[in-house]
């Protein structure tokens, strides 16, 4: 299955980047949680650090616009095939950085994508 990584993981079950890692797990995916609190997600641990990673398909971001600066070079540095702006997050800017660096960029909702069938 895909390599997904979350981008804004939290423990906190209320949260939908929570839900997201859940959803993407039960629906096989191989998924990588990294955020700034420690905590886990049905067994899977949050990474606080910039974890390094190969053949990844997606990035999906539950961070705020404001805050994204901070995870900019790490997400190139994944070489995703595509990166997924969720409710929120959208950036026009670091879209059009992505694009530059050949990478797609999507504003979708990956919890919505997963119930109908195009994540």
């Amino acid at each position: 299955m895909k390599k997904t990584v979350v981008i804004g993981a939290s423990p906190d079950p209320h949260r939908y980047s929570h839900r997201a890692v859940a959803a993407l797990k039960s629906k096989g995916h191989d998924v990588v949680a990294v955020g700034l609190h420690e905590g886990k997600i049905d067994g899977l641990t949050i990474h606080k650090d910039f974890v390094p990673l190969d053949r990844v398909d997606t990035v999906t971001v539950y961070v705020h616009p404001r805050n994204q600066e901070y995870w900019k070079d790490y997400i190139i540095s994944l070489h995703p095939d595509r990166v997924i702006f969720n409710p929120g997050a959208e950036n026009p800017a670091l879209a059009k950085a992505l694009r530059a660096e050949g990478i797609d960029s999507q504003e979708s909702c990956t919890l919505v994508m997963l119930t109908v069938g195009t994540f």
